[in-house]
């Protein structure tokens, strides 16, 4: 089954400096049918003006994932991080038994545009930790190259969870397909242009709660797209 989740139908949030669209509920936007989806909690598309961004602020017990597609996002945070997250860029950020960060724009004339992204960790009280790592465009190109995982494996960043994230890349010709595991569950994000999940259309913004789908095909469309896949334990 899958249920879509369109993008005018999200929450929203504008602050002049942060134009904010949120998938679930999250701050002064509350839905109780749309509180996350398995172990995900949180994704946020956020667009944030030139010089401007979130001052420090504290979290717990989360695992904080930042995507960006256009600009560059700064971030500090109180473990001793210094980082310019860039698109290509996959960033986690564990919360655990707490931690201080702030992002703002690096840029003085150019917005940024990004994903944030959250996920309750496997257990409470964890250590605070940061990673970061970069995926080119030719590893996701027609192909879902997994960028965060559990184990870390095939060079993606670990999260504290039962979760495999994948990444990709589709003109219009491009096509991938996806195995789900036994009591294994779906999101699909679209971060920009067109695809098509299973033959049904989808564009920036929509997201889709995948069950009882053994198997998914990923289609692109006229526009380039660029979507997220989450592979987690129902």
């Amino acid at each position: 089954m899958i249920t879509l989740r369109p993008a005018q139908e999200r929450g929203s949030a504008y602050f002049g400096w942060l134009d904010s669209r949120h998938t679930f509920s999250f701050g002064e936007y509350y839905d109780p049918n749309h509180m996350g989806f398995a172990d995900l909690r949180v994704i946020n598309e956020d667009k944030v003006s030139p010089g401007q961004g979130f001052s420090t602020h504290g979290h717990r017990d989360m695992e904080i994932i930042s995507y960006v597609l256009e600009g560059a996002l700064e971030h500090k945070d109180s473990i001793g991080t210094g980082s310019v997250i860039r698109p290509g860029d996959v960033q986690r950020m564990s919360a655990g038994t707490g931690i201080m960060h702030s992002e703002y724009n690096a840029s003085k004339t150019e917005p940024v545009h990004f994903l944030q992204i959250w996920i309750l960790p496997e257990k409470k009280g964890i250590q605070p930790g940061y990673e970061q790592k970069t995926f080119a465009d030719a590893e996701k190109r027609g192909k879902l190259r997994l960028v965060g995982s559990r184990d870390g494996r095939d060079g993606s960043i670990t999260i504290h969870q039962n979760i495999d994230l994948y990444a990709t890349t589709l003109h219009a010709e491009d096509k991938v397909s996806h195995t789900f595991g036994d009591g294994r569950v779906g999101w699909l994000q679209v971060a920009r242009g067109a695809v098509q999940l299973n033959g049904q259309p989808l564009t920036a913004g929509d997201g889709a709660a995948i069950s009882d789908e053994p198997v998914i095909t990923l289609q692109g469309a006229a526009s380039d797209a660029e979507v997220l896949l989450f592979d987690m334990a129902a």
